[in-house]
């Protein structure tokens, strides 16, 4: 593990199990590891933040690497594991449902992220912590779908503004999540930015056909998988947070579709999507610190974009995963507001920035008061000042 950075031994551990598939060396890296961790609680604390305490138990449990840990700290592990296999199998049950309503209705479901990969290349076995469910839908039906699951009983998290909704399918990266039951459905409508939404048809029309509770829907082809979860994850960190979790997924379908993936293909789609730099750089970590092995002219395509401030902001999140200082949040916004296709669209979303609806000003600044919230508008105004910047 060709590390520089000075990080603790539990947080190396935690690094050295993120995988599914070890070689003896590994293994036995992991063993010599486990006498110097003096901070269980540390450790187990920092796995549950970064979203990757159940594949750490199962790891541990199946390398029979889990006798020195103390009692407690196994418990809260393996409970993880336990839950994250029932929240799975949850929402694995709840898709049969929104399947069946967008089937009747000729519409096609691509299934991305968690519950995906949970289902194609984790195992089904609870590996992948998630939350909710997100869905790809045809930027042409998302509208429709989201109507037909509101008519079945789903409730729409509120819409910011008024003028939000009047372009709900040209901003961000989905719609407002729905919910029922328990269970949260995103629909996506764009992947890959709405500048390259080619790149998005791409992922949606060449998915493969599955069955989930005896319902047809569609996983995404490996290699433009992992192209989206490369800037998927780029964008959480480009919003100042970063989990092991989302790196993991991409170890794991390297272990699963080496071929399939690392093929001179995957340069020319990071070229056409315009993010050669946010590949290249995601590959270095997989390289220099899971050895991830590459063939030589994806070494040197890693090497020529080599970035130090990005390896620096690799192991702050490792640290600390989520609620860092804020970063360059201007740039963040109008690159938000570059994504969104048209003038008048644009101005739509600004202004709906600006004055969102009262019930959203409530839950956003913890008022009760229409009065009150009425005092914080002003503060809203702030953000004309990140578009001159």
């Amino acid at each position: 593990m060709k590390i520089n950075v000075k990080i603790r031994d539990e947080e190396r551990l935690l690094l050295e199990l993120c995988r599914l598939e070890f070689s003896d060396e590994q293994i036995n890296r992991i063993r010599s590891l486990l006498p110097a961790i003096t901070d269980w609680s540390y450790f187990s604390n920092l796995a549950n933040e970064h979203g990757v305490a159940a594949l750490v138990w199962y790891n541990l449990e199946k390398h029979q690497l889990h006798s020195g840990i103390p009692e407690d700290v196994a418990y809260l592990l393996k409970c993880t594991l336990m839950m994250s296999l029932g929240r799975n199998t949850f929402n694995t049950e709840s898709m049969g449902e929104v399947l069946r309503l967008l089937n009747a209705e000729n519409i096609k479901v691509v299934i991305l992220k968690g519950l995906a990969l949970e289902n194609s290349v984790y195992g089904s076995q609870g590996l992948r912590q998630m939350s909710d469910v997100d869905i790809l839908i045809n930027r042409d039906e998302c509208l429709k779908a989201r109507k037909i699951l509101i008519r079945n009983g789903y409730e729409s998290l509120p819409v910011k503004s008024f003028f939000h909704k009047r372009i709900l399918a040209y901003y961000g990266k989905h719609l407002p999540s729905l919910i029922k039951n328990g269970t949260s459905v995103e629909i996506h409508h764009e992947l890959f930015g709405l500048r390259n939404i080619e790149m998005t048809k791409m992922l949606h029309d060449s998915s493969y056909l599955v069955e989930i509770k005896g319902e047809k829907t569609w996983f995404p082809q490996s290699q433009i998988f992992f192209l989206y979860l490369v800037r998927h994850l780029w964008m959480h960190e480009m919003n100042n947070e970063s989990q092991l979790r989302l790196y993991t997924d991409l170890i794991v379908l390297i272990e699963k579709h080496n071929y399939e993936i690392l093929n001179y293909n995957l340069l020319k789609c990071a070229s056409d999507a315009g993010m050669s730099e946010i590949l290249a750089w995601h590959l270095e970590p997989l390289r220099d610190i899971w050895g991830v092995s590459f063939p030589g002219w994806l070494n040197d395509f890693i090497d020529k974009w080599h970035n130090e401030d990005f390896n620096n902001r690799f192991f702050s999140f490792l640290k600390s995963p989520k609620n860092n200082p804020p970063g360059d949040k201007p740039v963040f916004y109008r690159h938000i507001i570059g994504e969104i296709p048209g003038f008048h669209r644009k101005f739509l979303f600004v202004l709906g920035d600006l004055f969102p609806s009262v019930s959203f000003m409530k839950n956003r600044y913890k008022c009760k008061s229409t009065w009150r919230v009425l005092l914080y508008y002003p503060h809203r105004l702030g953000k004309v000042l990140w578009l001159l910047k």
